[in-house]
């Protein structure tokens, strides 16, 4: 069974150039009966020579944010009194939301806050979060605070500054956080919904709102079979709707393989189709200033090697052999048997592994 797959490398893709190509122009070359004369074919010519070539995997994705937060209520009960919309973005230390007028702040970090901050508490990660946090934010001017898991006389004291940062009167500072006063998230938010409205009322684990980070990225599906060929880091190409390509950098290569199943929509359930098995690739970008896309289906081209200091024609060249394989067409002589490597469709060039040398010179379809 032949494998039919979303993604496919460059490879798989151009031999159907040449293909294509071939019939087209091979068409000049065949002699035809004098009552049917072949219809003319342009013909120009190019050089054979020596370069280097790139290999690429290309794949489809879409164009999104990273990450997927969900942020719950760990406070007292109440009426929601403040929101942010859809769209909004909110960073470290900034209002997430307010209910009865209490606000709820944002922090960073990949601990949940569980518990209250105060003098005395016992040492713990959270604390070093926090403290991280007070830090980036100003509140330790005299560099007071051992960044640690102890929560120290000089963190209550970078508390208190937060507190009069928010306008609090001295006589209000406290030096602590309650749990419900703060959430922490991995990174700042982009609201994508509000998952209660303002005037309702929010209880302990109440989901409040959803979001995600304010990281672009692209979220692509690869093939288990080119899943060696890329790896954390690679360089890439990325092509959106209506605008010139950027670049961009592997970050994931998913670990878990998944696959459609056969069920066409009728009767049972089918199993998967391991032949159409891919793994989730994560792709960063950074869009250009002003870009408005929010989500856009994109095409990626992911450079995985580069073959150096070899031979190299337009695919344009190549000719379908009568009984399978290649030939191109020397400029003022015969047609020539030739075996090719490596295809780069980006560049409309192909490897010679055999039959040609540097100079010569062959035939292609005229632009």
């Amino acid at each position: 069974m032949s494998r039919r797959r979303g993604a496919s490398t460059v490879l798989a893709v151009a031999v159907a150039a040449p293909l294509a190509a071939g019939v087209a122009y091979a068409a000049r070359s065949e002699p035809s009966a004098p009552e049917t004369p072949a219809a003319s074919v342009a013909i120009g010519t190019a050089e054979v020579t020596r370069g280097t070539l790139t290999e690429r995997v290309e794949v489809g994705g879409v164009l999104g944010y990273a990450g997927s937060y969900i942020v719950d209520h760990q406070g007292a009960p109440g009426v929601l009194t403040a929101a942010p919309d859809s769209g909004d973005t909110i960073g470290r230390g900034a209002v997430l939301y307010r209910v009865a007028d209490a606000p709820v702040r944002l922090l960073l970090g990949t601990v949940p806050a569980y518990r209250d901050f105060r003098y005395g508490m016992s040492d713990g990660p959270d604390v070093r979060q926090l403290e991280r946090n007070l830090v980036a934010m100003g509140f330790d001017p005299y560099h007071g605070i051992t960044v640690d898991r102890h929560f120290s006389a000089a963190t209550a004291a970078a508390i208190r500054r937060w507190e009069a940062s928010w306008g609090r009167p001295a006589y209000q500072r406290t030096g602590r956080l309650t749990q419900g006063e703060i959430v922490f998230l991995p990174a700042p938010l982009r609201v994508t919904q509000l998952q209660i409205r303002v005037g309702g009322t929010v209880g302990l684990g109440t989901t409040v709102l959803t979001g995600t980070s304010t990281s672009r990225v692209v979220t692509a599906q690869l093939d288990t079979a080119q899943r060696s060929t890329v790896h954390t880091g690679d360089q890439v190409e990325v092509t959106m709707p209506d605008a010139d390509p950027i670049r961009g950098r592997v970050t994931a290569v998913g670990e878990v393989a998944t696959a459609p199943s056969d069920d066409a929509g009728n009767g049972p359930q089918q199993p998967a189709n391991p032949d159409m098995a891919t793994v989730p690739l994560i792709i960063a970008v950074r869009l250009p200033r002003g870009s408005g896309l929010d989500q856009a289906p994109v095409t990626v081209a992911i450079t995985t090697g580069t073959r150096r200091d070899v031979l190299l024609i337009p695919i344009a060249a190549l000719l379908a052999r009568p009984g399978g394989g290649y030939q191109v067409r020397l400029a003022g002589g015969g047609a020539v048997p030739v075996e090719p490597g490596r295809f780069d469709e980006s560049t409309g060039q192909v490897e010679i592994v055999r039959g040609l040398t540097a100079g010569q010179t062959v035939e292609v379809p005229a632009p």
